[in-house]
C-alpha cells in the first residue's frame, strides 16, 4: 500500500480512537457531580467537552512520551533509526494503525458493556502488541537508556500501578479531613457550598484530562509522521497535530459515555458533596502533576481509586467492592485484548508486511 494512503488511514484512525477516548472517559470528570446533583448531566458534559479543549493545549510532555516511549524509533545517536523510516515509513505505518485498531475495538467493547477501562492502556496494550508482532521483543522500548524513569516500564506501567492507590490515598485523606473539620455541621447549608466547590473540581479534572488524553494522540499521530518523512522533531507537536486532537476528544466528550457514568457516578459508592470534591480534587492533582512529568497515566484508573478513596474516608461509607473487584479485572485484562488484537489485525499478511518493510 502506498505509505501516503497508510499516514492517511493513520491520522483518521487516531483520531476516531480520539474521539471514542472523549465519549468513553466523560465520566472521569462529570460522574461524581452529576451523581451528587452539583451540575445538570448536560450542563457538565458541555462544560468538559470545552475544558478538555483547552486542556489539550497545556502540555506536549504526554505526546513526547507516546512518540519516544513505545516504539523504538531512535538509534543511538537519537535520530530517527533509517531501518524504520525506509519504504515511506510503511513498517512503522501499519504497527501504528494495527495499534489504533486493537484499541478501538477494546474502547467500544467496554463502553457497550459500561466497563470504566482505561482507554490510555488500551492505546497502549494495541501498540505494544502490534510492535511485538511486527518487531520483536527489540522493538519496543522497554525502559529508554536506564538512566532514569523512561519508556514502557517508567511512563506506563508504573504510573497505572502507582497512580490509582495515591490518588485513592489522597482521596480518603481529604475526605476524612472534610467530616472531621465540619463535624455535625454537616446539612446545615454546607453541601450548597460543597455543590459550588465540586464544579470548579470537576472542572479542573476536565482541564486535566484533555491536558493527558488528548497528547496521546497527538504522540501517535506525530510518531506516523515520522515514519512517513512529514516530521523530523521528536521533541515538539506540529499545531495541526494539536487542534485536531483537541477537537477530536472535545467533540467525543460532548457526546458523552452514559453507561459509564451510571456505573462510576453510583456503583462504587454513595457518593455526597463532600465526597465528591475530595475525589475529583485529588483526581485533578494527581493527573495534572502526572501530565507534567510526562507519565501518560489513566484518567479512569486516577478517577475511580479517587472515589473509592473517599468511600474508605467517610465513617460508615458503604463501598461496594464486589464493583470495584469487577473494574479491576477489566484493568488487568485490558492490556491484552487491545493487544491481541492489534496482533491479528490483517492476520499474518500484517506482520510479514511489517517484517518485510522493516528488513529493507
Amino acid at each position: 500500500m502506498d505509505p501516503f494512503i497508510l499516514l492517511v488511514l493513520v491520522v483518521i484512525t487516531a483520531l476516531a480512537f480520539d474521539f471514542t477516548n472523549g465519549f468513553h472517559d466523560t465520566a472521569n470528570a462529570m460522574a461524581t457531580s452529576i451523581a451528587t446533583g452539583a451540575l445538570k448531566p448536560k450542563v457538565a458534559v458541555t462544560l468538559s467537552a470545552v475544558l478538555n479543549l483547552v486542556g489539550a493545549f497545556l502540555s506536549i510532555e504526554v505526546a513526547l512520551t507516546v512518540t519516544n516511549a513505545v516504539v523504538k524509533i531512535q538509534d543511538k545517536s537519537g535520530a530517527p533509526d533509517p531501518a524504520l523510516l525506509q519504504g515511506g515509513g510503511s513498517a512503522l505505518l501499519l504497527i501504528v494503525l494495527a495499534g489504533l485498531i486493537g484499541g478501538i475495538v477494546w474502547n467500544l467493547l467496554t463502553w457497550l458493556l459500561g466497563l470504566p477501562s482505561s482507554s490510555s492502556h488500551a492505546l497502549f496494550g494495541g501498540l505494544i502488541g502490534s510492535t511485538l508482532a511486527g518487531l520483536g521483543l527489540n522493538g519496543v522500548n522497554w525502559a529508554g537508556d536506564g538512566s532514569k524513569l523512561d519508556g514502557v516500564v517508567g511512563k506506563v506501567i508504573l504510573p497505572a500501578l502507582m497512580s490509582p492507590i495515591l490518588a485513592g490515598a489522597v482521596a480518603a485523606v481529604g475526605t476524612w479531613l472534610v467530616f472531621r473539620i465540619i463535624g455535625n455541621l454537616a446539612g446545615r447549608g454546607l453541601d450548597r457550598t460543597f455543590r459550588i466547590g465540586q464544579i470548579g473540581s470537576a472542572s479542573l479534572v476536565s482541564l486535566a484530562h484533555g491536558t493527558n488524553d488528548a497528547q496521546k494522540t497527538m504522540g501517535v499521530i506525530t510518531l506516523a509522521l515520522i515514519a512517513a518523512g512529514g516530521w523530523t522533531d521528536t521533541e515538539s507537536v506540529p499545531f495541526w497535530v494539536k487542534i485536531s486532537c483537541a477537537l477530536a476528544i472535545s467533540l467525543g466528550t460532548y457526546i458523552g459515555g452514559w453507561r459509564i457514568i451510571r456505573t462510576v457516578g453510583k456503583g462504587l459508592v454513595e457518593i455526597d458533596t463532600h465526597q465528591g470534591m475530595a475525589a475529583e480534587s485529588s483526581s485533578a492533582a494527581v493527573i495534572l502533576a502526572s501530565s507534567h512529568l510526562g507519565f501518560a497515566l489513566s484518567t479512569t484508573h486516577v478517577a475511580t481509586g479517587s472515589i473509592l478513596g473517599s468511600g474508605v474516608g467517610r465513617p460508615g461509607a458503604q463501598v461496594r467492592w464486589r464493583v470495584a473487584l469487577r473494574m479491576v479485572v477489566a484493568w488487568i485484562i485490558t492490556l491484552r485484548p487491545p493487544r491481541s488484537s492489534a496482533r491479528s489485525c490483517g492476520g499474518s499478511a500484517t506482520s510479514s508486511a511489517v517484517r518485510r518493510a522493516a528488513s529493507r
